[in-house]
């Protein structure tokens, strides 16, 4: 009797939890993890290579390039604006890497750093512009677009592109594998144990000081499912050429994006700053450096993001510049669910929302499906997480917690 006491007990705790989520903002990843898995029974149904280890590991490639990008552009949203340059700045990072590289001769990782660079100092210069003059960051953003990639076009000058060595370091982001099993089920094993210690940690110390807490049971069972997706996934990659080294810094940039937002002062700060400029100045928030510093953040990913497409292709090229690497980044983000009104989201958003997406485009590709019907699903979806995101933000309103 008193066991089962103990069990009804917690699943009445994991209930009002669950009801208290649902108040305050939706239930999480929850929807996007359901819809990716429709996802990927439909194409898998349709065609049986879907989910073969070769277009498994193709596909964890391909959402680098986009979603680094997409992780910048959740750092802007949490503060409630959009940056609309970072196409325009990936494509510009690829030219100036190649630029300094090829034509000028600088060593690969001295060209990867001054990219970077020049990448960071960009959105940190829009940043700027932005605080001092007030105009929407979007209008700014816009501008950037149109100046960096004109910038662009004049490195990549008459030809268009400019190829460079498929053996160096750039080409080896997307072509490099770790085909070890150690490597595979290591980062498996690192990620599921570091995510169950965490959230214990975490419990405990929203237990002590008395605030809602996640139930044992959930964080076991939570574990458990991040074990079968890890342990999955690494026995998949091991079977075609084993981990690829585009995603493990994708992981790891990742993890560290959200170590950043959920474990620092500067993290509480930008999402302070999403819930309100003047709530979070008379908070002692450092609010034009905090803008800037977002923008520095989402200008720094998208060179990053950018020398991914470039590795893809072994040249610098107009395709990142030309919109549909911005509008799928924007669009990871939100559907991957960073709210596009502030104050809400994680990077792993922009993991969930780039999967979300390369999965249609993969599985299109696969069923031979002109590119149009792709263009008009993810249209879709993405407006179903907008539109579920203006209705959590009116729900959230109404109940006076926005």
């Amino acid at each position: 009797m008193a066991v089962r006491g103990r069990y009804l007990e917690r699943l009445r705790e994991y209930g009002g939890t669950a009801r208290r989520r649902l108040r305050e903002g939706g239930l999480g990843p929850a929807p996007v993890l359901l819809a990716l898995a429709v996802i990927w029974a439909v194409f898998q149904s349709l065609n049986a290579n879907f989910l073969s280890p070769r277009n498994l590991s193709v596909l964890s490639v391909d959402i680098v390039g986009t979603g680094t990008v997409a992780v910048g552009v959740v750092f802007v949203l949490l503060i409630g604006e959009l940056d609309l340059s970072v196409g325009s700045l990936a494509g510009l990072s690829g030219a100036l890497f190649a630029t300094l590289n090829v034509n000028h001769g600088l060593p690969e990782w001295l060209a990867v750093i001054a990219a970077v660079a020049g990448g960071a100092a960009a959105g940190a210069f829009q940043g700027f512009v932005f605080t001092r003059t007030g105009v929407p960051g979007f209008v700014i953003t816009l501008a950037g677009l149109l100046a960096w990639n004109g910038l662009m076009l004049y490195l990549l000058g008459p030809e268009t592109s400019i190829s460079f060595s498929g053996d160096g370091l750039v080409a080896a982001l997307t072509s490099r594998h770790f085909g070890a099993p150690v490597a595979g089920y290591g980062v498996a094993a690192l990620g599921t144990a570091g995510y169950l210690a965490v959230s214990f940690h975490n419990r405990a110390r929203r237990a002590a000081t008395g605030l809602p807490h996640r139930p044992s049971a959930e964080i076991w069972v939570r574990t458990a499912l991040l074990a079968v997706v890890a342990f999955t996934a690494a026995y998949a990659l091991g079977r075609f050429e084993g981990l690829p080294l585009a995603l493990l810094i994708f992981l790891a940039v990742l993890v560290t994006s959200d170590l950043l937002l959920r474990r620092t002062t500067y993290g509480r700060q930008v999402l302070s700053l999403g819930g309100g400029a003047e709530s979070a100045l008379r908070a002692g928030v450092p609010v034009a450096w905090m803008r800037i510093s977002v923008f520095l953040v989402s200008g720094a990913l998208a060179a990053v993001g950018g020398l991914f497409v470039a590795s893809r292709l072994t040249s610098a090229t107009q395709v990142p510049g030309s919109g549909m690497l911005l509008i799928n980044a924007i669009a990871a983000a939100v559907i991957g669910g960073t709210s596009l009104f502030g104050g809400r989201g994680s990077t792993w958003s922009a993991l969930l929302g780039v999967l979300i997406i390369q999965s249609i485009a993969s599985g299109m590709a696969l069923l031979g499906v002109q590119p149009a019907v792709q263009f008009m699903i993810t249209g879709g979806v993405l407006l179903i997480a907008v539109t579920s995101d203006a209705l959590t933000q009116r729900t959230a309103a109404s109940r006076g917690r926005a």
